[in-house]
């Protein structure tokens, strides 16, 4: 029998979170569910979920502080972010605190599901054995480790900072369609993801501005061309 996959759930409208925790159940899903963010932090300790999905306005802890904690503990754990905001300095906050998705309350069950299977079939993939390497100019990119080496130096990527590089090399010298990367890497074309993305690119910019050759051109209205040497 296959082992369920763990999925932590931190609302503090008790309602909602019962209904999430019934429908994800019956989905075949094994649901840690918590009332807040300090309850939520402690049973992520415990139970190691292999998903978080958090409500960005909880007493104690809100979504924002678990999420930065968690990202402290795991950079590959997937964090969802439940959210009544619209405004975008609150998403852009949530990516900051290392959310890697959101949805706007109120939501349907079935668009839900649908973002959690995307990060599921993603970290599916991610796992999968590989001796993959690429090289870039003198830099070596192993994605399996979440590694960026240059001699003796080891820079320590991020999942999503490890799923856009690879996606990168494997597309070099062609101009990508923002769309294109933005439901590849992120599993959907959104603005405030478009926005999450640029900041992911600069990121890769500056890990690999030791050798001029190397270079991410933004192609403006369209997207982004890498070039590896």
């Amino acid at each position: 029998m296959n082992k369920k996959i763990k999925v932590l759930i931190a609302e503090d409208d008790l309602q909602l979170g019962f209904i999430i925790k019934d429908n994800l159940e019956d989905a075949g899903f094994e649901v840690i569910n918590c009332p807040d963010g300090e309850v939520a932090w402690e049973f992520y300790l415990k139970k190691s979920p292999d998903i978080c999905i958090l409500d960005v306005n909880m007493p104690v802890k809100d979504g924002y502080t678990i999420a930065k904690k968690i990202r402290h503990h795991s950079d590959v754990v997937p964090i969802l972010f439940l959210t009544a905001k619209s405004l975008i300095e609150d998403k852009l906050k949530g990516f900051a605190a290392g959310g890697d998705d959101y949805i706007s309350k109120p939501f349907n069950m079935k668009e839900l599901l649908s973002r959690i299977n995307v990060f599921l079939r993603r970290n599916k993939l991610m796992t999968q054995e590989s001796n993959n390497f690429y090289k870039i100019g003198s830099y070596i990119f192993k994605p399996e480790d979440l590694q960026l080496l240059k001699g003796n130096e080891v820079l320590t990527l991020t999942q999503k900072e490890k799923t856009l590089l690879e996606y990168l090399c494997l597309n070099p010298n062609k101009i990508l369609k923002r769309e294109d990367i933005l439901i590849h890497v992120w599993g959907k074309n959104d603005f405030f993801l478009g926005r999450s993305m640029d900041v992911f690119m600069a990121r890769l910019r500056k890990y690999l501005n030791t050798q001029t050759e190397i270079y991410i051109e933004t192609i403006h209205g369209i997207g982004y061309r890498f070039s590896p040497m």
